[in-house]
C-alpha cells in the first residue's frame, strides 16, 4: 500500500540532502583545455571560471585572436566537464531517496 507520509519524509530528506549538495558545488572543479594544453581553464561547480593558464607562447599580440578562440574552447570544454561532475554529485545526494516512477527522469532536474 502506499504511504504518503513516507514518502513526504523522504521528499523532506531529498531536499535537504540536495541543498547540502547544492553547497558543496563550490568544492567542485573541472578543467577544459584547449591548443594541445596551451590554454587552461577551470571552473567549479557554480560554473564560475576560477583559474586560467595561458602558454607563453601565445602572448603575441598576431596571435590574439587564436588565444582568444582557444580560451572559449578551453572555457566550453571545462562547463561540459563540470555538468558531467554536478550530476553525479546530485544523483549521489538523492540516490535511493526518491521513487522510481516510470517515465519520471529525476537525473536531469539539477
Amino acid at each position: 500500500m502506499f504511504d504518503i507520509m513516507s514518502m513526504m519524509n523522504k521528499v523532506k530528506e531529498a531536499q535537504v540532502k540536495i541543498k547540502s549538495a547544492q553547497q558543496e558545488l563550490v568544492h567542485l572543479r573541472a578543467e577544459g583545455e584547449a591548443g594541445a594544453g596551451m590554454v587552461r581553464v577551470v571552473v567549479n561547480g557554480e560554473r564560475k571560471v576560477m583559474d586560467m593558464f595561458i602558454d607563453d607562447s601565445l602572448v603575441n599580440p598576431q596571435d590574439k585572436e587564436m588565444m582568444k578562440d582557444l580560451i572559449v574552447a578551453a572555457t566550453n570544454y571545462a562547463m561540459q566537464a563540470i555538468e558531467i561532475k554536478i550530476k553525479e554529485k546530485m544523483k549521489s545526494a538523492t540516490e535511493g531517496m526518491m521513487p522510481n516512477i516510470p517515465g519520471m527522469d529525476f537525473g536531469n532536474m539539477f
